[in-house]
């Protein structure tokens, strides 16, 4: 009786198989460790700005509120016909030290300065950050494009040196120091080396300035330099366009002076799905502003505007970004999830992504997708 008892033990007692495919095992990353007193609420200077400014910031509040993301907003209103940004704008991001910005429209021509430049100077947000990369299901003419811009903020053709020498004749200065160029080359590498990328490439146009870009070049030579494991390459400005309308997937991140960083960061984000889905921010020492990562189209336009079409993607990832400058890492993972959620599955999007969603049903959807 014992010895036909035990075919049935070891059939009672055996493990069942799993069939069909395997559980995915927990994705979730190694534990971070908050210091006490992490998870207090932090306070963070908004500016709507001008045209759809207000429309997107409002989308970025509403997803912030949904997921109880521990910071809350001190808002101002700053339009960019202003001549100078308000005294107690610019006290209220030296003391929370962090800003979330819609677009400010600068005026072409006449005596008004633009006021993202002015900002970047009273704070000194000398580095500028735009991440151009393909979003899963956001079809795009090159695949595997993930490029990093970084840009010098607070001179060259941006320094507003300009004066009429005669009637008819206007001189334009462009200022470039070896200061300025060296921290931004360290900041390129510095980030690189913090983020696992694997090469940095310097923008010029030594050819022709040899002085003034030749010094910049000469800066990054020298930080390179002390970063043996990350390659270092150069390359003019004008191959550099046609190379990323041609081979992007080539670049990694790109370290440039002040004009050429803004064209070929737009560029770069038109090439990876537009300047509607790309972030970005501006930091510095001190403080750091986030906002639409390529400046072409921030402010929208009437039409976008009327319709409450705007896409809020960009300001969304650039809250994400903003979320782990602040050092809430697990926030900005679920938020950058439910946006790339809703872009892959292509049922939301704005007409600029081939849609024809609201920002709120965008919004709405991204706050349905929340982890």
């Amino acid at each position: 009786m014992a010895r036909r008892a035990i075919p049935i033990l070891k059939h009672l007692t055996r493990r069942p198989t799993l069939k069909g495919p395997r559980p995915e095992p927990n994705t979730r990353s190694v534990t971070y460790m908050p210091r006490p007193g992490d998870g207090t609420p932090r306070p963070v200077t908004l500016i709507p700005g001008d045209g759809v400014g207000p429309l997107v910031t409002s989308a970025v509040e509403q997803v912030m509120e949904a997921m109880h993301a521990p910071v809350y907003f001190e808002r101002y209103e700053v339009h960019g016909d202003m001549k100078r940004v308000p005294q107690e704008v610019l006290e209220s991001i030296r003391k929370n030290k962090v800003c979330l910005k819609g677009g400010l429209k600068t005026p072409v021509g006449g005596g008004v300065n633009s006021l993202n430049v002015q900002l970047r100077k009273e704070l000194d947000l000398y580095a500028s950050l735009v991440n151009c990369f393909n979003l899963p299901g956001l079809p795009t003419r090159h695949d595997n494009v993930d490029i990093v811009v970084i840009r010098e903020n607070t001179e060259g053709e941006y320094s507003g040196l300009e004066h009429e020498v005669v009637p008819g004749v206007v001189e334009s200065l462009k200022v470039i120091t070896k200061f300025c160029s060296e921290r931004i080359a360290k900041y390129a590498f510095e980030y690189a080396y913090l983020n696992n990328r694997k090469k940095v490439t310097a923008v010029h146009k030594a050819n022709i300035m040899k002085l003034a870009d030749g010094l910049f070049l000469e800066s990054c030579r020298e930080v390179a330099t002390k970063y043996p494991s990350i390659k270092y390459n150069e390359i003019i400005v004008d191959n550099c366009c046609m190379q990323l309308v041609a081979k992007p997937e080539q670049f990694d991140v790109m370290v440039t002076p002040n004009l050429y960083g803004n064209l070929v960061a737009n560029t770069a984000a038109g090439i990876a799905g537009g300047t509607g889905v790309m972030p970005g921010g501006n930091v510095g020492a001190d403080h750091a502003v986030f906002e639409q990562g390529a400046s072409a189209g921030n402010v929208g336009n009437e039409k976008v505007l009327e319709q409450k079409k705007a896409n809020p993607v960009a300001l969304l990832l650039s809250s994400a970004m903003m979320l782990r400058h602040l050092q809430f890492p697990s926030f900005a993972d679920r938020l950058e999830t439910a946006v790339k959620r809703v872009i892959s599955e292509g049922k939301y999007r704005t007409k600029d992504l081939g849609g024809d969603s609201t920002t709120q049903e965008v919004v709405d959807a991204v706050i349905a997708n929340l982890d």
